[in-house]
């Protein structure tokens, strides 16, 4: 049985038994305010329900932290590879726009331009006239050899895609190599 089958297996138990948990309190109330009482049980036997039930509920207490636990980490581990993810782009970014020779206003009107903001939005924000903006933006797509905007917002999905390719490649050469040397050792 694989360690995840386990895991919900075990969340699946505790669930099951916190819900038997909630049951009988749940019944002891009700059957308290409709008067209904049952046979009676001994005080002993009732003890030893009552300390289960307690039982189940700091399970489902123990489960919940748990769980929450888990998702601080996935979130965590998220967050870093997001980290990785942009600082891989704004490298990217800075590597096409020195290979371009763009200035410092065509690099702020090319990544205004890359998160889809139009000519006039552009030229508010850097407070030119739009036919600024739009000279800025011809002179960007001659200099990075596209027509448009889409064209090259493509360009940098297509690095970013050819640099997680280069980056399986090296893994998987890497990982040959380790098997080839485990065989020969």
């Amino acid at each position: 049985m694989t360690s995840r089958l386990r895991r919900a297996v075990l969340v699946g138990a505790i669930l099951l038994f916190q819900a038997v948990c909630a049951l009988f309190f749940i019944s002891d109330i009700l059957l308290s305010i409709f008067g209904l009482y049952p046979a009676p049980i001994s005080w002993q036997n009732r003890e030893f329900l009552e300390i289960g039930a307690a039982l189940g509920l700091v399970l489902g207490l123990a489960l919940g932290a748990f769980a929450l636990a888990g998702a601080l980490r996935e979130g965590a581990r998220a967050q870093a590879r997001l980290d990785r993810a942009t600082s891989a782009f704004e490298d990217l970014l800075e590597e096409r726009f020195s290979d371009w020779g763009l200035t410092a206003a065509e690099r702020d009107v090319a990544l205004f331009a890359i998160k889809g903001l139009s000519t006039a939005e552009i030229a508010a924000l850097r407070g030119t006239s739009e036919g600024t903006a739009k000279a800025q933006s011809a002179a960007i797509y001659r200099k990075a050899g596209v027509n448009g905007r889409g064209a090259l917002l493509s360009l940098f999905v297509e690095d970013m895609m050819d640099q997680r390719a280069q980056g399986a490649q090296r893994s998987e050469k890497a990982a040959t190599r380790g098997v080839t040397a485990t065989v020969k050792g």
